[in-house]
């Protein structure tokens, strides 16, 4: 693993205002630009950045400052770090602890029937499994087919939700907004909504027409009753 310099611009910083090394070691110390270190030196860049002492951080030593302040052709080294970090290994198929292999193929059918637009290579990532048995329980040709169950492979502890959720934002990204019909709903058309309101004023005013013509002739059928021989011996 190549040694990198930390901060390389803080320490740039820190050089030209601590050393009287010049601006093309500085720059070919922390990978800057001789102008750019110029411009350190000018107050015209990197002015809301702290200085970061290499000497205090073990990448620099101050002998090997004072050689390069004493020869302009000189080119400042590292200093061999005392800790040796490894380096990270690169992340190869999920594993898969034995006792749960055998519940692989109902997480895949899970993930095929609930997330149709993750890939083949999401679907390996999740569970650990290989593109080929992902293709045979989508074409429904995996020997075990007839007796597999749609299950979770979070419940079943093949990975996490953290990453299920990735996955499926991932293969979310730039897909197209589902139709209505595909929602399995649809908006109504103007022209049946307006029809509606009409036809709901329509019955409105037909109920008043009938209950005037209804309150009219009973008024007409009370004045109509002839009066009873006791009404006329009031008067």
């Amino acid at each position: 693993m190549a040694q990198q310099l930390l901060m390389p611009k803080a320490t740039a910083v820190w050089l030209v205002d601590n050393t009287a090394l010049s601006f093309e070691q500085i720059a070919q110390f922390c990978k800057l630009h001789p102008l750019e270190v110029k411009a350190v030196a000018d107050g015209e860049a990197a002015q809301g950045i702290k200085g970061l002492d290499p000497i205090a951080t073990g990448q620099l030593s101050r002998d090997e400052i004072q050689r390069g302040e004493g020869d302009v052709n000189y080119r400042l080294k590292l200093s061999e770090p005392k800790v040796r970090v490894p380096e990270s290994k690169r992340r190869g198929p999920r594993y898969t602890p034995v006792s749960k292999r055998q519940d692989r193929p109902n997480a895949i059918l899970w993930l095929v029937r609930n997330h149709p637009e993750l890939k083949d290579a999401q679907i390996s990532r999740l569970v650990g499994t290989t593109k080929s048995t992902i293709e045979q329980i989508r074409e429904r040709t995996h020997w075990n087919a007839a007796n597999l169950a749609p299950m979770d492979p979070v419940t079943l502890g093949l990975c996490s939700q953290i990453d299920l959720d990735l996955e499926v934002e991932k293969a979310s990204k730039g897909r197209p907004l589902p139709t209505a019909a595909e929602l399995g709903a649809s908006l109504q058309p103007a022209s049946e909504t307006e029809n509606l309101g009409f036809n709901y004023r329509t019955e409105r005013e037909e109920e008043k027409e009938i209950d005037a013509d209804a309150v009219f002739a009973k008024l007409s059928s009370l004045k109509s009753t002839p009066r009873t021989d006791d009404e006329d011996d009031r008067f």
